[in-house]
């Protein structure tokens, strides 16, 4: 094989590892605010969208989409529930007022008025499946204390054994 070849092989073969992490699907830890009780609608199915409102692009801006599992806990609480990802909104909120997400997709998102939202950036994710799972807790080093999502490969790799 000249070098030609094996450069072409290399470069195929590394596009290849490329596109099949890109297509692998990811875990996503989902941090909620407990006093706001949406663990509890996400369960009963009348939350189905999951919005995240953000000054910046921040996770997960570009790294969820459909197929990817999204494991759910209350702030200060362990994890005790998943769901799937079946579709995934961004805007920018310069082009899409808030106000007209919330007139769309409100009462799915259990959102009522934009008051407040003073954001550049907004992501939809609809879910499906949720359901309660054994509780376990988890280990945000390296993640920020503030975090309030987290995207992993494996959410075991953030188990407290």
């Amino acid at each position: 094989m000249g070098l030609e070849s094996a450069i072409y092989k290399f470069s195929l073969s590394e596009g290849l590892k490329y596109v099949l992490f890109f297509l692998k699907h990811m875990h996503h830890l989902a941090i909620l605010k407990k006093e706001c009780k949406l663990l509890d609608l996400i369960l009963k199915r009348k939350k189905t969208i999951e919005s995240r409102w953000y000054q910046t692009k921040r996770t997960p801006w570009n790294k969820i989409k459909p197929g990817d599992t999204i494991f759910l806990k209350n702030s200060g609480e362990p994890v005790t529930a998943r769901a799937d990802v079946t579709k995934v909104l961004q805007f920018e909120l310069k082009d899409r007022p808030a106000e007209s997400i919330i007139r769309e997709y409100g009462k799915r998102i259990c959102l009522n008025s934009a008051k407040g939202l003073n954001k550049n950036y907004c992501i939809l994710i609809f879910m499906k499946n949720p359901k309660s799972i054994p509780e376990f807790n988890i280990n945000k080093s390296g993640f920020g204390l503030m975090s309030a999502w987290i995207a992993i490969k494996d959410i075991n790799s953030i188990k407290k054994h």
